[in-house]
């Protein structure tokens, strides 16, 4: 048994080392692929998001994140918070973040 782990403790000697440079060139390529296909579209999900609440105003017809779909009535500036009317009756009221769209107008009529 000895004699294959002093082969392989000899192979170990002989063998070039690698330097740390080959390490750094790994992360710097591993730190790129995460930049560009985490970090990157994530920031520009967020920039668009950002900018649809702001031009979001009285009267837009909109999709929540849970699926619903109505007219904006009210929005409150202090709380962000958003009245959507469903239809004549009901009237919800919910956070601007959970806006995921702003529909064309007339999209209510169409359905």
């Amino acid at each position: 048994m000895s004699f294959f782990i002093s082969q392989a403790h000899a192979a170990a000697e002989g063998a070039p080392e690698q330097g740390g440079f080959s390490f750094i060139f790994m992360m710097v390529i591993f730190a790129g692929i995460f930049y560009f296909m985490i970090y990157r579209p994530q920031a520009r999900r967020t920039k668009e998001h950002k900018s649809l609440m702001e031009s979001m105003g009285k009267g837009d017809e909109v999709l929540t994140s849970g699926g619903l779909i109505g007219r904006i009535v009210k929005i409150s500036a202090e709380n962000d918070y958003v009245q959507i009317e469903l239809n004549e009756n009901n009237v919800i009221s919910l956070k601007k973040d959970f806006i995921s769209a702003v529909l064309p107008k007339g999209t209510l009529k169409s359905i």
